[in-house]
């Protein structure tokens, strides 16, 4: 059987956490399989790195922020491959662009575009433990790209699908898919299983246990994903894509505090305008969720939408440089905003979910600014600091469900 094993940060934030994950990713090749390990930086590497950036800094060179935060990565897959022949095992460790795995040139937010699977196939048959840098590539250009936080979940995935490996273990600091972040919520529910589309939506909307593109991923080449802790033994979550039990009305409850909210006024009331904006947000690759449209008093109409926080100043800048083409617009951000999200396959089908829902959130005092709706979710931008009250509120409201 071939694995690909994923650890996060924290679980290979010190010597003696990475001794841990070695000992276990050992006892997975001694029981006879072939075994891939990406891990992520070590602890908060990357934060560090992202603040003395910020220090030189407000927006600086997107390639040389690829170059500096790449090294995290490589620092942990060193130190564990170390630490596996210290242990007496046949190990190697391999940078992105040793395998290699090649991606688009939009840097701190490439896609995989290819994995060349040769260097690592022919490690495994030599009998080694290959660990992989995640989180990186390499573009055309032979410059290094990195995914976008979380990326090292995409990176597994990928690399499953690319060796047609048995099973993909994300091993994180929590022990399976929650109906909510049980650090919140202390009454949240561990899933057995839940689909590829409940936890792309779940992962989406701020569940900091999957990278929702390495959802998409596995769910696209039919990976079969597993979710783990590191430090507790058990048999964690299965994702796939359908489950044997039925359908609830409510898979989880999410947040998401990374986000900001941008509003566009006095564009022209006509469909070309918004087309416009659109497009110059996607010609730079600045993702657009929560939208609302409001025609004001002066026949002109105001664009408020949501984008990643991280993306906000550079959002703000590119709209104000591109006024004129907008026609003249004005441009305003709020950061102290989050999105409360409920998920679950019976969304669309049972018309007292959002009641429920905007119940629960009455019931805390909570307002909304901004909703969106889908298929499988709901979703309300609300103040920043009631998110964490309005998740445990609306968790409890179908707690229920989990019973």
């Amino acid at each position: 059987m071939l694995a690909v094993m994923k650890f996060g940060g924290s679980s290979v934030a010190d010597l003696d956490k990475i001794r841990n994950v070695a000992e276990q990713c050992i006892k997975k090749w001694r029981e006879g399989n072939q075994v891939v390990v990406v891990l992520s930086a070590m602890g908060k590497t990357t934060d560090k790195l992202l603040s003395q950036a910020a220090q030189i800094s407000d927006m600086p060179s997107r390639r040389e922020m690829d170059m500096l935060l790449a090294t995290g990565e490589q620092v942990s897959v060193s130190l564990m491959a170390m630490t596996m022949i210290q242990m007496g095992v046949t190990a190697i460790s391999l940078n992105a662009w040793q395998v290699p795995m090649y991606t688009s040139s939009a840097y701190q937010n490439a896609k995989l575009k290819r994995i060349d699977t040769e260097r690592i196939q022919k490690e495994l048959d030599s009998n080694k433990i290959v660990v992989v840098t995640g989180f990186q590539g390499v573009n055309k250009y032979e410059d290094v790209t990195t995914l976008g936080r979380g990326g090292s979940d995409t990176t597994a995935v990928a690399l499953a699908a690319a060796l047609h490996a048995d099973v993909c273990e994300i091993y994180t600091d929590v022990d399976g898919v929650y109906t909510a972040d049980p650090r919140i919520v202390p009454n949240a529910r561990k899933k057995q299983e839940v689909t590829y589309e409940e936890m792309l939506e779940l992962a989406s909307l701020g569940a900091k246990v999957l990278h929702n593109r390495c959802v998409e991923m596995a769910r696209r080449y039919n990976v079969k994903l597993v979710v783990k802790s590191s430090m507790m033994p058990g048999e964690g979550t299965v994702v796939k894509e359908c489950t044997k039990m039925e359908k609830m009305l409510i898979s989880g409850v999410a947040t998401d505090k990374n986000i900001a909210k941008i509003s566009v006024s006095g564009m022209k009331n006509d469909p070309e305008s918004t087309f416009k904006l659109l497009n110059l947000m996607a010609g730079n690759n600045l993702n657009i969720d929560v939208m609302i449209q409001s025609l004001d008093h002066d026949g002109t109409k105001t664009l408020t939408f949501t984008v990643a926080r991280a993306d906000m100043l550079v959002a703000v800048k590119l709209l104000e440089e591109n006024s004129s083409v907008l026609g003249n617009v004005e441009v305003s951000c709020q950061e102290d905003v989050a999105k409360v999200s409920v998920v679950g396959a019976g969304v669309s089908a049972n018309a007292g979910v959002a009641a429920k829902m905007f119940e629960a959130l009455s019931g805390a005092g909570i307002n909304t600014d901004m909703i969106t709706t889908s298929e499988i979710r709901i979703t309300a931008v609300v103040r920043e600091d009631e998110a964490e009250t309005a998740m445990r509120a609306v968790h409890d409201r179908f707690a229920e469900e989990w019973m």
